[in-house]
């Protein structure tokens, strides 16, 4: 809908519009704010096909919510290696722990031990987050892929581990943690000292990659030590925001003092958690997106996540710019070798790469930083960190690759990324790092590839760069004409 009638800005109209045109000022209004998309740093989706508003706050008044929800965690674990009977939602990896640390203080009571002296201690990587729990942080370094080594992670081990965590898909680098070589490990130790430990899985982001896209590798119930395992629904499972799960192996690893017993309006239910009212909309949305997209779905969209990583890292790696620290685009068979001296490559089956998610970690060259140490962010939000304890010197950028990454905004990211004339030229105009200079406006040149700024960057880019991009084979249904790029 649309009206001739001017609208005015600062002052109430004597008459009204139609809603639907009313809409679409309004969203066109907003349509200048920061781009969602153009945010390359956030494992979180932001787009759905549908909306739903539901509250989700007694299973019994809402019964139509609860049944989804049920059905949806049936179809979750299904995924994760196990038909389970014993389900629930949660957001936080904590409450694995917390399940691991009551086992364990059960077991030392029954043995006539302390639970004090000297305390708990749970062992993790030093790229996991905190958690509150006598932690010990295994160190990581470029030989473990700034992740968890199983061989150094047993040097951490003994009898008041109430567990490993193991993360499946880094949030640093997007490497997937070795949960089967770390479960034997622990195998030959409760053999011989008799000294059972068990291993939570966070797979915040790769419990919805790894079962659809990597469906041999074994990392989840399939491993007896595998006793809980989390996941959130809106990242790879491309819900919402505010979707969280967990599930146990079983009842006898969620100890019954956690459960919460509610009884209200002539219902009892029973309660993991710490909100009692929460909306259902994600719950179902994640329903939605099992039935509508299936195994196959699931599957076709993580391939084409990781194969547009794999052409952005490559295109990184090609730039000269650029050191790429992900390894999503290299061989299996070179892991292990040093990155300065393998580069990612593009004429291989999907089972010959490195596994992982579709993360691309990466930093300037020593060189090209000593040429050019004034440089600015244009087009895109990236992050900039140290990588965890013991290589806190390096510090990288990541690019996490999500289902709304198109073509076209791959190739606006990477006109972006590699164009240091421009970025150069700007930043010793004299704007600050993410500052746009005047007269511009990075949603638009982000949004609108016939913006003139944009153009400009373009036309820095060797031809040599783009030639590289058209021969991909990894671009999926890419419409792009990128000759109009030069």
């Amino acid at each position: 809908m649309t009206t001739s009638r001017e609208i005015p800005k600062f002052k109430l109209p004597s008459k009204g519009i139609e809603p639907e045109t009313a809409y679409q000022l309004i969203h066109d209004i907003l349509d200048l704010d920061g781009k969602e998309n153009a945010n390359l740093a956030s494992f979180v989706h932001t787009w759905a096909p549908v909306s739903l508003v539901t509250r989700y706050l007694l299973h019994r008044r809402f019964a139509s919510s609860s049944i989804a929800d049920k059905e949806a965690v049936q179809l979750c674990v299904e995924n994760l290696g196990k038909n389970l009977i014993d389900q629930d939602e949660y957001p936080q990896t904590q409450l694995g722990g917390l399940a691991m640390k009551k086992i364990w203080q059960a077991k030392r009571k029954a043995a006539g031990k302390s639970i004090h002296e000297p305390g708990p201690n749970i062992v993790m990587g030093a790229n996991a987050q905190i958690f509150r729990c006598g932690m010990r942080l295994v160190p990581v370094s470029e030989e473990t892929n700034y992740c968890l080594d199983p061989e150094r992670a047993m040097e951490y081990v003994d009898e008041n581990t109430i567990g490993v965590f193991v993360i499946l898909g880094s949030t640093y680098t997007g490497h997937f943690e070795p949960v089967k070589p770390l479960s034997d490990l622990l195998d030959e130790y409760e053999a011989k000292t008799g000294i059972y430990v068990p291993i939570h899985v966070d797979g915040a982001s790769g419990a919805f990659v790894a079962p659809f896209v990597y469906p041999d590798l074994e990392w989840d119930f399939r491993l007896p030590r595998v006793v809980s395992i989390n996941t959130s629904g809106h990242k790879f499972g491309l819900t919402y925001v505010g979707c969280g799960w967990i599930v146990w192996r079983d009842q006898a690893h969620l100890p019954k003092e956690l459960i919460f017993e509610l009884h209200y309006l002539g219902s009892v239910e029973y309660s993991f958690s710490l909100n009692f009212s929460r909306p259902a909309h994600p719950i179902i949305h994640q329903y939605y997106n099992f039935v509508q997209l299936g195994f196959e779905g699931y599957r076709q969209i993580g391939l084409g996540d990781l194969a547009n990583a794999r052409l952005i890292s490559r295109a990184l790696e090609k730039s000269g710019y650029y050191k790429v620290i992900s390894d999503i685009h290299r061989k299996k068979v070179d892991m292990g070798k040093s990155r300065d001296q393998v580069a990612g490559v593009s004429d291989l089956k999907f089972e010959e790469y490195v596994m992982g998610l579709p993360v691309v970690a990466f930093c300037w060259t020593d060189e090209f930083k000593n040429k050019h140490p004034h440089l600015k962010q244009s087009c895109v939000q990236i992050p900039n960190y140290e990588l965890p304890p013991n290589m806190e010197d390096t510090q990288i950028l990541r690019v996490v690759v999500r289902e709304s990454m198109s073509p076209e905004l791959i190739v606006c990211y990477l006109t972006c990324e590699t164009s240091p004339d421009y970025r150069s030229k700007t930043a010793d105009q004299g704007t600050t790092s993410g500052a746009v200079p005047k007269g511009k406006s990075h949603e638009h040149a982000f949004g609108n590839h016939q913006h003139e700024d944009v153009h400009k960057t373009a036309r820095s880019v060797p031809k040599l760069f783009f030639s590289f991009l058209e021969q991909s084979t990894d671009v999926i249904n890419s419409h792009v004409e990128l000759s109009r790029w030069l």
